[in-house]
C-alpha cells in the first residue's frame, strides 16, 4: 500500500490542488456580483489565482518534464470550476452569467518558458512566474469585458434566498488603486516566483518520498 501510494503522490496533489484551487475561485471573491468592494475582490483574486496556478502547474511541469503538462493541469482547473458554477446555472441565471477564470493562457506562457529555455528549472520560476503573474489579471479582465454585465443581470434575475454578502448592490464610486489589473498583476508577478520556486521543491519532495 506504501508502495502505491508513494508512487502515486503526484496524482493525488494535483487533484487536491485543482480542487482547492476551485474553492479558492468561489471564495476569493466572486467578482460576477458587483459590490462596494468588487474591484478589491478582483485584485485579491487575481493574485490568489495566480499562486495556485502557478504552484500547481509547475509542479506538475517539473515532475513529468513534459513541456503542456502546465497547460492539461490549467485544464483541470477550468474543467472543475465549470462543474462548481453550474450551481449559478441551477439557481435559474442565464448561462453566460457563468464567469469562468482563464487559466489556460497563462498557464500556456508557463509551458512556453519551459520548452524555449529547454526545461531550465530556474528560468521556468524567473521568467514562467512573472509571465503568470502579469498575464492572468489581464486576461480575466478582458473575460470579463466579454460576458453579460454582471450588474444588470443580477437585477434581472434576483435570488432572495442567496445571504447578504452574495445579494447585488450598485457599485459605489471609487475603485481600489483605480487599476485592479495592475495592482494583480504587479502583486501576483512577484510572488507567483517565490510560488513557482515552491512547486518545484514539491517536485524534490515528491521524488524523496517515492524513493524511500
Amino acid at each position: 500500500l506504501m508502495v502505491w501510494l508513494r508512487r502515486c503522490t503526484h496524482y493525488l496533489f494535483i487533484v487536491v490542488v485543482a480542487v482547492n484551487s476551485t474553492l479558492l475561485t468561489i471564495n476569493a471573491g466572486d467578482y460576477i456580483f458587483y459590490t462596494d468592494w468588487a474591484w478589491t475582490s478582483y485584485t485579491v483574486f487575481s493574485i490568489s489565482q495566480t499562486l495556485m496556478l502557478t504552484v500547481g502547474a509547475v509542479y506538475y511541469l517539473t515532475f513529468t518534464g513534459v513541456p503542456g503538462t502546465a497547460t492539461y493541469y490549467g485544464l483541470i482547473m477550468t474543467v472543475y470550476t465549470w462543474v462548481a458554477k453550474g450551481a449559478w446555472f441551477a439557481l435559474g441565471y442565464p448561462y453566460d452569467f457563468i464567469v469562468t477564470p482563464i487559466w489556460l493562457p497563462s498557464a500556456m506562457l508557463l509551458d512556453l518558458a519551459y520548452w524555449a529555455t529547454k526545461r531550465n528549472k530556474h528560468s521556468l520560476i524567473l521568467f514562467g512566474g512573472v509571465l503568470v503573474g502579469m498575464s492572468l489579471p489581464l486576461f480575466n479582465m478582458v473575460n470579463l469585458i466579454t460576458v453579460a454585465d454582471p450588474l444588470e443581470t443580477a437585477f434581472k434575475y434576483p435570488r432572495p434566498t442567496l445571504p447578504p454578502y452574495m445579494t447585488p448592490i450598485e457599485p459605489q464610486v471609487g475603485k481600489f488603486y483605480n487599476s485592479p489589473v495592475a495592482l494583480g498583476a504587479g502583486a501576483g508577478a512577484v510572488l507567483s516566483v517565490t510560488f513557482a520556486a515552491l512547486g518545484c521543491k514539491l517536485t524534490t519532495w515528491t521524488y524523496r518520498w517515492m524513493a524511500a
